[in-house]
């Protein structure tokens, strides 16, 4: 049950067509999107925690605030890791 199920791990470099390596290029374009959505998405809720720390006054507000910028950096190291594990699954591919 550890082991973990790679879509990929069927594929082995004979097989590849050149229709396989451009699906593997739009997988690798697809992964960086996304993991540039994870920053901007991260980036824009730490910037929404830093204003509310900011302009509005209140223990609570302040509150939070922070726990904004702390989800924000949340949302960053998520993104992170699932971006660093499916770029090792695709390297898999590119290297079998």
């Amino acid at each position: 049950m550890g082991e973990s199920k790679s879509p990929y791990k069927n594929f082995s470099k004979e097989e590849l067509i050149l229709r396989d390596h451009l699906a593997i290029d739009r997988t690798i374009l697809a992964n960086d999107r996304t993991f540039l959505s994870y920053v901007r998405t991260s980036l824009a809720i730490i910037a929404a925690g830093g204003a509310v720390i900011h302009f509005f006054e209140g223990e609570w507000i302040k509150t939070g605030g922070i726990a904004l910028a702390l989800i924000g950096i949340a949302i960053l190291m998520v993104g992170y890791v699932r971006y660093k594990k499916m770029d090792r699954l695709i390297k898999q591919v590119k290297r079998a």
